[in-house]
């Protein structure tokens, strides 16, 4: 398994195929991400490989070892994270299908639609794999569309660390969630939107801020709980303050039974950009999410939001329509333990560390795609 570093989001899937019976993984990687922006996860050293990752340019990847490693007898399959900047897998691919051993690449896949230079080393890329390992069925269809058989493309999903989640969401009573909301927004009857995630521009947090400023002119309030830090603190404080809304900044919290908590003391999780692992996040602890509609612009894990039972859409940058589904799930009662169901059932049958190892020793031994 070659990745460039181990994130600390990937150590429950990492440590679950090191712990898997049909087939003996080796970890090959870095052991500091590049551009040093996310917390590495450091894999047992009995099973890890060294194999520093070097930046060439902003974008461009060299990875020092992997092309030596390719010609390795005692390798039957080489998975390598399936991005194409990373200049050193192009090489590593070709020789290990030289030396007769499996060759596979996790990746996004396709998110849109693409043509022109771009679209053509993307599918050259991707042709050097037997099989993918993808992130979600959009990818796997557009795969299809571009001529890649159905039986090599393996959808995945996503996961976070599953089963400390399940742990900390078993321990939050609703009166926990009352006393949450209370601390937070003292005295208020008002529902609570949330969204954990950096502060970042491209999450597009001030379209949730112009929504409750539009619904608080129409009598309706409602409050929101931002968890996590960034460069749009500031301004999003400014507009909040500007607009007279409810707004809690509660900064960076990596504490699994805090974020528990939080969670599922909200009424729902609105991600007005593209939504990414805080969909996953959110609906681990029943929490439904709202996000944007446009799939060419969004990450893979949009696909478990279910429109009325996980969440719902909104027209991509449209403020009245955003309003209108944030009022629709703000005034249903809360918690509502059917969506909670609804909300975790997803998590627990796909977007979970147990169901990625299957699919990947599936793809491992050499079975086709289901």
């Amino acid at each position: 398994m070659i990745y460039d570093f181990f994130p600390h989001y990937r150590a429950a899937i990492m440590q679950a195929l090191l712990n898997s019976k049909d087939a003996e993984y080796v970890l090959v990687g870095d052991r500091f991400d590049p551009d040093r922006s996310i917390e590495p996860w450091q894999p047992p050293a009995s099973r890890f490989v060294m194999a520093p990752s070097k930046k060439l340019s902003s974008t461009l990847i060299w990875q020092s070892g992997v092309v030596k490693m390719a010609m390795r007898r005692d390798i039957d399959v080489m998975i390598f994270l399936g991005n194409v900047n990373i200049l050193s897998t192009w090489p590593a691919a070709g020789l290990a299908r030289l030396f007769k051993k499996r060759v596979l690449f996790w990746t996004h896949g396709w998110i849109r639609h693409e043509c022109g230079v771009k679209a053509i080393m993307r599918n050259l890329f991707y042709r050097l794999a037997h099989g993918l390992l993808l992130y979600g069925n959009r990818a796997k269809q557009i795969g299809r569309s571009k001529g890649f058989r159905e039986e090599a493309l393996y959808v995945i999903y996503n996961s976070l660390d599953y089963e400390a989640q399940k742990t900390a969401r078993a321990k939050v009573t609703y009166g926990r969630t009352r006393q949450v909301r209370e601390m937070l927004f003292p005295h208020s009857k008002a529902p609570v939107l949330i969204c954990t995630s950096r502060l970042i521009k491209w999450r597009g947090l001030e379209l949730v801020l112009s929504a409750m400023s539009q619904l608080q002119k129409q009598g309706f309030d409602s409050s929101l709980l931002l968890v996590g830090d960034g460069p749009e603190r500031a301004p999003l404080a400014q507009m909040a303050s500007d607009l007279r809304l409810a707004v809690h900044f509660y900064g960076p919290c990596y504490d699994e039974d805090r974020l528990a908590e939080l969670i599922m003391s909200a009424n729902l999780t609105v991600a007005p950009g593209k939504v990414g692992l805080t969909a996953m996040h959110s609906l681990v602890y029943g929490t439904p999410v709202i996000t944007h509609d446009d799939p060419d612009n969004q990450m893979p894990e949009w696909e478990a939001i279910q429109p009325g039972l996980t969440g719902d859409l909104f027209r991509r940058g449209d403020v009245h329509d955003l309003a209108r589904v944030i009022q629709k799930w703000s005034m249903l009662p809360w918690p509502d333990e059917k969506i909670r169901r609804q909300c975790m059932w997803v998590i627990d049958r796909y977007y979970n560390p147990n169901f990625q190892q299957s699919i990947i020793n599936r793809a491992v031994v050499g079975l086709p795609a289901e």
